[in-house]
């Protein structure tokens, strides 16, 4: 078993205002915690994993096919591999959360 100790992850800003960490990853999942300022956005992407998570803090408005959806602290959600989205808090508040990826999203773009 591996484990993964919050003082051995350094958050990365991804985009302003977006931090991301690279948590625990194994063969088939990776997990990913992160933190989204008060009107910061995660812009428009897509991924070959599917990506499951959850709010832990705040409410976060995902944008899928034109559509604004709110996921509120304690709701999870998930979104299928390819399918394009963007997120943005539009609370007073960080929104804080975890995203599990499969197959394990280990090199993503934002720790260049």
């Amino acid at each position: 078993m591996d484990i993964v100790h919050e003082d051995e992850t350094e958050p990365v800003e991804a985009v302003p205002g977006v931090h991301l960490t690279q948590e625990a990853a194994g063969e088939e999942t990776s997990v990913q915690g992160f933190t989204i300022a008060p009107g910061a956005e995660v812009p428009v992407h897509s991924h070959e994993h599917e990506q499951a998570g959850v709010i832990t803090q705040s409410t976060l408005t995902f944008l899928v096919d034109g559509e604004e959806l709110l996921v509120h602290e304690g709701d999870s959600y998930v979104i299928p591999g390819g399918e394009p989205h963007a997120a943005r808090n539009d609370t007073e508040v960080p929104v804080e959360g975890y995203d599990i990826f499969s197959p394990p999203r280990l090199n993503p773009d934002w720790q260049d």
